[in-house]
């Protein structure tokens, strides 16, 4: 039985679909960050240098700053040691306790101070965004309370988003920090394209064959673009350690077999990415929404492998960083929507069959 639909919903689908946007934003802000080492720019959070404007300019802080936020990073270190503890996570722990250049302070810079500032405000918008889809899902309370639901998860996960935020800080970038951040970025994005779709399902239907063929094969095009990611986390964590005694130009022969099955790996994607667009073009249903879903994939994936061999040939170059983590997770997002399509189209068929 079909359920009355808010008579705002289209109101509701654009807000989402901005969300969404503003969510892409950030993590090209975030690879923007990465790139210009600007991660530790605000050695405290949520405030940056104990300020919510922060400083322009080295005088303007206390001498003996750089004690003080090592401190202050310390202790926030012991409650998270605690934590993973708690949680049988004890080599993690010690890693944190025994690890000696996590405390140490950067000088002050006034250009990644304020690069990391921004990102912080942006994510804060987000974060009204994300707030703002919660309120408007409300409207969806008794047609499709699950809009409410994950809406409102998305918005928790994003407080929690905060917090991890705040131990990558503490714990000066430690590196499997950073791939559980932008992970957890990746689940909410992908709550938010859930929720935007399931506003707009009943209106979105595609007609498909072969779907559970399809089905599978974005599955897998899903969990091998995640690998890539977290491979790329890898390969970042290397470029961290040679980048303070080697040249930019030295950096790839320099990074070891990490970012060898990372290259090697790309070529995979993208067989299988090609196998996917055949499918979904070539799909015998005649769905023009599909061909345009499998057309606008490929070029995604296309510029992707593209910025990544720009950065293995041309001495990783700084501004391509951020688009190429951008494009990465974009992928994942594309891969998700039309996974939904694909999945409601089957349920419609097989109820009209």
């Amino acid at each position: 039985m079909n359920r009355a639909q808010p008579t705002n919903g289209r109101g509701f689908r654009r807000f989402s679909a901005v969300t969404i946007i503003a969510v892409y934003l950030l993590i090209l802000v975030g690879g923007i960050v990465r790139s210009t080492g600007s991660g530790m720019g605000c050695p405290d959070w949520p405030k940056c240098f104990g300020s919510w404007v922060p400083p322009t300019e080295v005088s303007e802080l206390p001498a003996d700053y750089k004690e003080i936020y090592a401190q202050q990073r310390a202790e926030k270190n012991e409650k998270f040691v605690r934590y993973l503890t708690s949680f049988g996570f004890d080599e993690l722990a010690l890693e944190i306790q025994n690890d000696p250049s996590i405390l140490i302070e950067e000088d002050f810079n006034a250009a990644k101070t304020w690069t990391e500032y921004i990102n912080r405000l942006i994510g804060a918008v987000i974060g009204i965004l994300i707030f703002g889809t919660f309120v408007l899902s409300v409207r969806y309370w008794k047609s499709d309370r699950p809009i409410v639901v994950l809406s409102f998860l998305a918005f928790v996960l994003v407080g929690f988003q905060g917090w991890i935020g705040s131990i990558v800080v503490s714990t000066n970038l430690l590196q499997w920090m950073i791939t559980v951040h932008m992970l957890l970025a990746i689940v909410i994005v992908c709550l938010l394209i859930y929720v935007y779709y399931r506003s707009k399902r009943a209106v979105s239907a595609v007609n498909v064959e072969g779907a559970n063929k399809i089905l599978l094969v974005i599955a897998v095009c899903i969990v091998a673009s995640l690998v890539q990611v977290v491979l790329g986390t890898q390969v970042r964590e290397a470029i961290d350690v040679v980048a303070d005694r080697l040249s930019r130009s030295e950096w790839i022969a320099n990074l070891g077999l990490n970012f060898k099955i990372h290259r090697s790996y790309s070529l995979f994607l993208l067989v299988i990415h090609v196998y996917l667009a055949k499918l979904l073009y070539m799909n015998r249903a005649h769905s023009e929404v599909l061909r345009l879903a499998s057309l606008f994939l490929m070029a995604v994936v296309a510029v992707e492998v593209i910025s990544g061999a720009a950065m293995a040939y041309f001495g990783v170059p700084a501004f391509i960083q951020p688009l190429h983590l951008l494009l990465g997770t974009l992928i994942i997002g594309i891969q998700y929507y039309v996974w939904l399509m694909v999945k409601n189209g089957k349920k419609k068929l097989s109820i009209t069959g």
